[in-house]
């Protein structure tokens, strides 16, 4: 088969790779603390017999995400936080711990303080925290949660524990499939005294819409023309065969 047909499908794969990508980026558009996604080519060598050390292929990755802060949304439910600057809420999943930027947390069935998933969120010691029935909670801005029970005098706060805010280095941090983030290795960061973070506010995905919307129409763009790559390939065979063809 023509080389060139080779090459143009290999463009027309990794396009659709990327294009996947920027298509999860516009779905997570309204999704609290979300990260963009990044996806490049690179080049690879081929495998196969020795003797072609030239011969080179591209694949689509995904090296990391875009950390650039999104915008602060006032929600005013109290259990709606922000973090300000760099820093991560943690999390416990059923692989271990995880960070996130997303403050959308909710009291579970179980009493227990929940991300949006429905994953405990950590205290700094490393604990769920448990949330006292019809309480009314407020959260500081180091992550110190009080509750003060119903018919409780404004003076009666009770403290319920701190939130584990971390700020681990972001070259350290894998992206997960649940779109969690993890320390390479497994490991587990500990919680910094210096991140910051304000109640009654939630931010919002970093995804820029227009930004999306013109990479997702440059790669059709692109699609569309490996795909005439690949017809006009198939027209020059034809017209060689019938060069060669004897009538």
């Amino acid at each position: 088969m023509d080389r060139l047909i080779y090459t143009a499908a290999g463009g027309a794969a990794r396009i659709l790779e990327q294009q996947s990508v920027i298509s999860n980026n516009l779905a997570n558009l309204s999704t609290a603390g979300f990260r963009e996604q990044v996806a490049i080519y690179r080049a690879v060598p081929v495998e196969g017999p020795p003797g072609l050390p030239t011969r080179v292929a591209t694949v689509t990755s995904t090296p990391g995400s875009n950390m650039r802060q999104g915008v602060m949304m006032e929600t005013g439910r109290a259990l709606d936080a922000a973090i300000t600057g760099e820093g991560w809420f943690s999390v416990q999943t059923p692989e271990g711990e995880a960070y996130t930027r997303s403050g959308e947390f909710a009291v579970s069935a179980e009493g227990v303080l929940v991300s949006r998933q429905g994953l405990p969120v950590l205290s700094d010691d490393g604990m769920p925290i448990e949330i006292p029935d019809r309480a009314s909670i407020s959260i500081s801005g180091n992550g110190q949660i009080t509750a003060l029970g119903a018919g409780d005098r404004p003076d009666a706060l009770q403290a319920l524990g701190r939130l584990k805010l971390v700020n681990p280095p972001v070259d350290g941090l894998e992206r997960g499939d649940d779109g969690l983030f993890r320390l390479t290795g497994g490991a587990v960061a500990q919680a910094d005294p210096q991140v910051r973070m304000v109640a009654g506010f939630v931010e919002k995905s970093n995804v820029n819409a227009a930004e999306a919307m013109v990479a997702m129409i440059a790669n059709a763009r692109q699609f569309e023309m490996q795909m005439k790559l690949i017809q006009d390939a198939s027209s020059n065979a034809e017209h060689a065969n019938s060069i060669l063809s004897v009538s």
